[in-house]
């Protein structure tokens, strides 16, 4: 078993050697969070059932990170005027309802034994359907071009630079927009005119499944606000984050409530993350994302397997593993981290030398 790595102790209860290897953790997931945009609660909750913590506090402490690193990134997109506050608040009613549903329900299963099975489970389903859509993408050059940073869907970096006039409303929206007419309907910023009860089923959705897994849902939400809602990229991004602030929030709270948040993991991974972030946006300036993306599909599908490995392992109480999958799970990111770097320094280095040259 692996509880023996998570003995008390030390600063927060936890010990420094978990300490450290939160802060180690955060700091990759921050890489990756500041260079694609994912929040990286994709990583942290599944690592944290696979170092025995119990369900209830894997998810919380996962929510409480993801409010900490949407706050960041909303102020950026605030400033940016990216954010819909009326799109957000209507997203908020929805979402929250949607939490409470998702939380009773990791509650009512921990009290059956099975909460980390099922979170387990459907955390291979969603790491590995994402990773393979990801990696497809990488590969063929597609994709749907749009992001929410900390809100677990990939960024496109050249998408915040172009005006709301040029984004087309894909065709589901419209059709979603011309059959679902049922009032209130509600004026969105890009000129998107649509049903209110779109945009609250949207958000339960998905806070069902912030709730139930710990995430911020923006790797499904922000599909979902682009091609059901018709919300431009840009927007979707800002207010995706907007929301995420306030339904991790309550998340966090919640599950505190109940002893499910254990601020001796989240500090470190957030002080680790802010330090990777900073880190991982300025690659942006330099790495053309499109390069590394089959990279981070592969961490996804490595990440799918890791877990199914732990939960295997936990199943069949071998200590092996459950070691081995938490390493796939951790190794998978830094590889991928240590891609970003290595790229961003070979570009700077090639820019560095065709400065030279130039000058001379």
């Amino acid at each position: 078993m692996l509880s023996s790595l998570v003995g008390g102790g030390g600063l927060l209860g936890t010990s420094p050697e978990m300490l450290a290897l939160f802060v180690g953790f955060g700091l990759v997931v921050g890489v990756l969070f500041g260079f694609f945009g994912m929040g990286g609660s994709f990583l942290v909750t599944p690592a944290l059932l696979m170092l025995d913590y119990s369900a209830p506090v894997a998810v919380g402490s996962g929510m409480a990170f993801v409010f900490g690193t949407a706050v960041i990134a909303t102020l950026k997109h605030h400033d940016l005027g990216q954010v819909d506050y009326k799109l957000g608040a209507i997203m908020i009613t929805g979402t929250t309802v949607g939490i409470e549903a998702g939380r009773a329900s990791v509650y009512y299963l921990e009290s059956l034994g099975l909460a980390s099975g099922v979170i387990s489970v459907a955390y291979v389903v969603l790491l590995g359907g994402v990773g393979a859509m990801v990696t497809r993408d990488a590969l063929t050059g597609g994709g749907w071009g749009g992001g929410g940073d900390g809100g677990d869907g990939g960024v496109d970096h050249e998408a915040a630079d172009r005006e709301l006039d040029e984004y087309e409303i894909p065709e589901i929206a419209e059709t979603i927009q011309r059959t679902v007419r049922i009032p209130p309907m509600v004026t969105l910023r890009g000129d998107v005119r649509v049903s209110a009860w779109v945009i609250t089923a949207v958000a339960f959705a998905t806070g069902v499944l912030s709730g139930f897994l710990g995430v911020g849902g923006g790797f499904i939400r922000m599909p979902a606000m682009i091609y059901a809602i018709g919300v431009p990229v840009p927007v979707a991004v800002g207010t995706d984050l907007f929301e995420i602030v306030f339904s991790g929030g309550l998340g966090s709270y919640l599950y505190g409530q109940g002893g499910g948040v254990n601020l001796g993991i989240v500090a470190p991974l957030l002080f680790g993350s802010a330090l990777g972030a900073r880190v991982g946006s300025a690659a942006t300036a330099v790495v053309d994302a499109d390069e590394i993306k089959v990279y981070f599909g592969g961490m996804l599908l490595v990440g799918s397997i890791a877990v199914g490995i732990g939960e295997v392992g936990s199943y069949l109480g071998n200590p092996t593993l459950e070691l081995l999958g938490l390493v796939l799970v951790v190794g998978a990111a830094v590889v991928v981290a240590f891609a970003v770097l290595y790229t961003t320094v070979t570009s700077l280095r090639v820019t560095r030398q065709q400065r030279t040259s130039a000058a001379d």
